[in-house]
């Protein structure tokens, strides 16, 4: 699978693009919509338990950035966290993770988002109902209460087209791909910006403001006894924070990848995680914790109870008035067209390390001889991604994405212990954070949440982890196929 020298890709990311794809992937539709969940689920512990979710998230998305820093500077590499667990551990490690990144983690996620997107351009264009006018069947998913109907409507549809044309747009070129993608993180970023300074300053209602601190604390134990139940709220939180790996996926791609994308990582991610937590701060500026459930305004029904959970649009109509819904819904459209172009870009290049070790598609290991980029997987991606619309579901998408993502968040910070003791002699131009006792840490965290989630969201965690199995007897009849092949 050898190709003519200089035929590879093109190292068209600069430093602001790689962190722009780091913050453009976090940024999605999360933020505006878990925070009502999470509140439910720390009710007992109040405003405080809130925060204490989002400030917990984002300190271990900073310490697994921090610890990526040294495996993205030393392995450069097209696939990025694909090669960290392929060459750290084993090449099955690495299967397993880009078969369930293919199956759900970022198929799932660019589907989930996008099926989001519709869900808010129909705000603004009513006739994208998500009635199924072409029914194609329905499927109980394990979690669900009810069975969910398979099929094509206005609003699925509009998500798939908008899959179609962010695949295009990237097949065209990775500067095209990355410049969109750059600039329309720039428009959600200074967007929830704003959101965050007219709660913190401009709009701050002193009466709600003033409650909620009266009842920071709320009436729940504050002792060891509630960490399981902030680590099963923590799933939205961390599917909010998710993808920032995504940029290492790209690393060929990046310019000066030894410099850029350490720096991208770090300051990507910590710009997001005190962005979210602020956001939250702002919500509880505006709105009660708690709230009636029967409320007729969204200041009335508050961050717990808000309509569809839209949390973010509450705060903004509790602002600005009856026409901050139209707002907030504008905001959420270009924030999740800007995910799905870092999501839709970043993933092919995966399936494009793993069709290089004939371990996929042989196809998705070449690149366009015109645009280097590598378009099966684009078009590979798309498909599946479309298919998964299909089901017009996006919490219940989410929750099977989360636990394999912690997973392979865990497995890849070990093979950042690995390279160290088996590869001591590969040049390492940065360190990774407080190494060995943050990143030790980081797992040891991962590990528990791991726990928590397989015991208090059995329904949602099990079938994640059924995925990644999965691909055990996927991995060993693409092996045996290639071996057979390969026979003289």
């Amino acid at each position: 699978m050898s190709e003519p020298e200089g035929a590879g890709f093109v190292r068209g990311i600069g430093p602001w693009q790689a962190t722009s794809l780091v913050v453009g992937t976090m940024i999605g539709s999360g933020i505006f919509i878990v925070s009502a969940d999470i509140g439910r689920e720390v009710n007992a512990w109040g405003p405080g338990g809130l925060l204490l979710v989002w400030i917990i998230t984002g300190i271990m998305t900073v310490a697994g950035a921090l610890a990526y820093t040294e495996l993205a500077a030393m392995i450069p590499k097209a696939g990025g966290q694909y090669v960290f667990l392929r060459d750290g551990l084993n090449p099955l490690a690495g299967f397993l993770y880009g078969w369930t990144l293919f199956a759900v983690i970022q198929t799932g996620t660019i589907a989930a988002v996008a099926v989001a997107m519709a869900k808010y351009l129909a705000v603004f264009i009513p006739s994208l109902s998500d009635t199924i006018f072409l029914p194609l069947g329905h499927i109980h998913l394990p979690g669900a209460a009810d069975a969910i109907p398979i099929g094509m409507s206005a609003q699925r549809l509009v998500a798939i087209i908008s899959i179609v044309v962010l695949t295009w747009i990237n097949a065209r070129g990775v500067k095209l791909g990355a410049g969109v993608q750059t600039f329309l993180t720039t428009i959600k970023f200074i967007a929830l910006a704003m959101l965050v300074i007219l709660g913190l300053f401009l709009f701050r209602n002193v009466q709600i403001s003033s409650a909620n601190h009266a009842h920071f604390w709320g009436t729940g134990d504050w002792s060891f006894a509630m960490l399981p139940v902030v680590g099963a709220a923590m799933v939205g939180s961390l599917f909010s924070s998710d993808s920032w790996n995504n940029v290492t996926f790209a690393a060929a791609e990046v310019r000066d990848p030894t410099k850029n994308l350490p720096r991208a990582l770090a300051l990507g991610t910590i710009a997001v995680s005190l962005l979210y937590i602020l956001a939250n701060v702002a919500y509880l500026n505006v709105l009660p914790f708690a709230g009636d459930p029967h409320g007729t305004t969204a200041v009335a029904r508050g961050i717990q109870n808000a309509a569809q959970d839209r949390v973010g649009a509450a705060a903004v109509e509790a602002m600005l008035g009856s026409a901050g819904a139209l707002v907030m819904s504008g905001f959420i459209v270009i924030s999740t067209l800007g995910c799905n172009a870092g999501l839709v870009l970043s993933g092919p290049r995966v399936y494009y390390a793993m069709a290089r070790d004939r371990l996929f598609f042989e196809r998705a290991g070449t690149l366009h001889a015109t645009y280097r980029t590598p378009v099966f997987g684009l078009i590979t991606q798309a498909i599946w991604a479309s298919i998964l619309c299909l089901s017009g579901t996006y919490n219940q998408l989410l929750d099977y994405v989360i636990f394999a993502s912690v997973l392979f968040y865990c497995l890849t910070t070990v093979s950042l212990f690995a390279f160290r003791i088996r590869r001591p002699d590969l040049p390492r131009p940065v360190k990774a954070f407080g190494y060995p006792i943050v990143p030790a840490l980081y797992i040891v965290s991962l590990a528990a949440l791991m726990v928590v989630l397989l015991s208090k969201k059995p329904l949602y965690t099990w079938p994640g982890l059924v995925i990644v199995a999965l691909g055990v007897p996927v991995y060993l009849l693409w092996r045996r196929g290639t071996r057979a092949v390969s026979r003289p």
